[in-house]
């Protein structure tokens, strides 16, 4: 058994937040994910973001409601959250899941540097967590990388 399943962390049944009301009567029918986007088809954005110069790096709880409300300001469904934090220096470790993938940070308060990884499918906008981020962790500099994970031929 993995450590996420011992503490109670693990679903053991398929989610249902993104079933419709309509019945699925078979594979054919099941509703596609994958974003269409600039003649492209993919499963999801992935943004690798730096914050620098940021605060409240240090505490779990304020890092977890700021999570979550970038990730409902990005339009996301929040499944659960765990965090981590870690001493001496006092940085956090931790992931919001979603309906639509996840939004993880790792942060260096000794350095007032945080790194957060933000991957939505479907009809998330995951640039609108940013400013929500870059408020809550009054960040002065935001870079941000972009990657479309798993193109396909249209």
């Amino acid at each position: 058994m993995n450590a996420l399943a011992q503490l109670g962390m693990v679903s053991e049944l398929p989610s249902n937040n993104q079933a419709s009301s309509v019945p699925v009567s078979s594979d054919d029918d099941r509703k596609d994910y994958f974003v269409e986007k600039d003649g492209e088809k993919f499963a999801g954005t992935h943004l690798l973001v730096d914050l620098w110069d940021a605060t409240n790096l240090d505490d779990p709880e304020k890092i977890d409601r700021t999570l979550c409300e970038a990730a409902l300001a990005a339009g996301a469904t929040i499944l659960h959250s765990h965090f981590h934090h870690f001493t001496p220096n006092g940085g956090v470790s931790g992931v919001v899941v979603l309906a639509e993938s996840h939004i993880s940070i790792h942060t260096w308060p000794e350095r007032n540097f945080a790194a957060v990884d933000i991957f939505m499918c479907g009809a998330c906008d995951p640039h609108l967590a940013i400013p929500v981020m870059q408020r809550l962790f009054q960040a002065q500099g935001v870079e941000v990388d972009e990657q479309r994970r798993g193109r396909v031929a249209l």
